[in-house]
């Protein structure tokens, strides 16, 4: 069997895929730029295809490493608004949302429900998280966080006409830009600092891309912007104290695509600092998996405090493998059978009834066989732990073992 190079096991990246219509069939797909710099930063990506069912078998995606979720339809309001409507929004509003965004208002409640699984996971477990458009509204959501359902219809009116901002055109898809302006100490702020456009009064404002109707209405507690737009609209958010790329911590939503921030024809980005976004992801998902690999690794040198109970089962498991020892050295050695097979007959070793020994086996076949069907609902991390456990049982049981037997061959032989 080949040896296996460690360094060249890419940390793994889910990324959902969208599903969309094709020739009258659904077919289901995910950008190439952003599996481009996955790439490019030395991680895998893998694809998480939009179908019924798959946000209940997630773990058949172990291991996760990191997530990026990007664009799709509108996140369903119910899941962040008791009503489908905040209130803010007329009946001929939401017709006109309707008419205007028919691509992006058709709900899909199944990419909801893989990708709020999905960032949970990584929540409760701090792995790596990138939420690209679409993504950084589910992210804020999943946090408790609420959404404009239309930027124009609900934050356009409440500002000045001056203010206002187009966050989508249809008619200039890719080249639409406007202005962010990008907040000091944050690590947007750092990605493009030398990038200002207006460095005499020291600010950092740049142009992005916008391809969205929907964005965030309140942020949730545990983030702290790092741009909003003219009209007051939080154009990114992060986790400060998450937020520890060479020690595997990364959780940031961005509402533009920096992926996409591309001259005419040209692979060019617009400002060097739109990739690091993705180089600074996949930085803390090798870092997560240094982490995580550390830890596993140390896991079957734990030491164990046994209690009473298992003190107690210790020492069945240890005698029957002192047993057993003795029953191999019965039947492999015709001298040492003879002087050991009164001993063996005094303990019960020997087998007095074929069928109450066949019994026996049928019932520890049926028990490995529910054990097994026990472990195959379990998590990775669930059975990493006890393998754990059961690795520094067994070492403990064949220290035991081991003296139990120098002390028996030494007193048979002194006998």
């Amino acid at each position: 069997m080949a040896a296996v190079h460690l360094p060249a096991i890419l940390p793994r990246v889910l990324i959902v895929s969208r599903r969309t219509l094709r020739k009258n069939k659904f077919v289901d797909f995910v950008g190439e730029y952003h599996l481009d710099l996955v790439m490019k930063y030395g991680a895998v990506p893998i694809i998480v295809p939009r179908v019924t069912g798959i946000h209940s078998l997630l773990e058949s995606f172990e291991p996760i490493h990191g997530v990026l979720l990007c664009e799709g339809e509108d996140i369903d309001p119910s899941l962040y608004e008791s009503n489908l409507n905040s209130g803010e929004l007329s009946p001929a509003d939401l017709e006109e949302i309707l008419r205007l965004h028919a691509s992006d208002t058709a709900i899909d409640k199944e990419k909801d429900s893989i990708e709020l699984k999905l960032t949970e996971i990584c929540l409760e477990r701090n792995i790596p998280f990138l939420g690209i458009c679409r993504g950084s509204q589910v992210l804020n959501v999943a946090c408790g966080g609420t959404l404009y359902q239309d930027v124009e219809k609900e934050l356009a009116r409440k500002v000045r006409e001056e203010l206002r901002v187009s966050h989508i055109n249809y008619e200039n898809y890719d080249g639409h830009r406007h202005l962010i302006r990008v907040l000091e100490g944050t690590p947007l702020h750092k990605w493009f600092i030398k990038e200002s456009t207006i460095a005499e009064e020291k600010k950092l404002e740049i142009l992005v891309n916008s391809y969205h109707h929907q964005g965030v209405k309140r942020l949730a507690q545990r983030f702290v912007p790092m741009a909003f737009s003219p009209d007051g609209l939080i154009e990114g958010f992060y986790d400060p104290e998450t937020y520890d790329p060479e020690e595997g911590k990364f959780i940031m939503g961005l509402q533009f695509h920096p992926e996409r921030m591309r001259r005419d024809d040209s692979d060019e980005f617009d400002y060097p600092g739109c990739p690091c976004a993705y180089q600074e992801f996949v930085k803390a998902v090798i870092g997560y998996q240094k982490r995580t690999n550390n830890n596993n690794a140390k896991q079957p040198s734990k030491s164990f405090k046994l209690d009473q109970a298992l003190e107690k089962k210790r020492k069945v498991i240890a005698r029957s493998f002192s047993l057993a020892k003795d029953q191999s050295k019965f039947k492999s050695n015709s001298v040492f059978s003879q002087q050991q097979e009164p001993r063996l007959i005094e303990v019960g070793a020997t087998v007095r009834n074929l069928l109450a020994y066949f019994d026996k086996c049928k019932v520890q076949e049926d028990k490995e066989n529910l054990a097994k069907e026990i472990m195959d609902k379990m998590s990775l991390e669930q059975l990493t732990d006890l393998m754990a456990f059961y690795h520094s049982m067994s070492q403990t049981c064949s220290e035991v073992l081991e003296r139990k037997l120098c002390n028996f061959v030494n007193v048979d032989l002194g006998s």
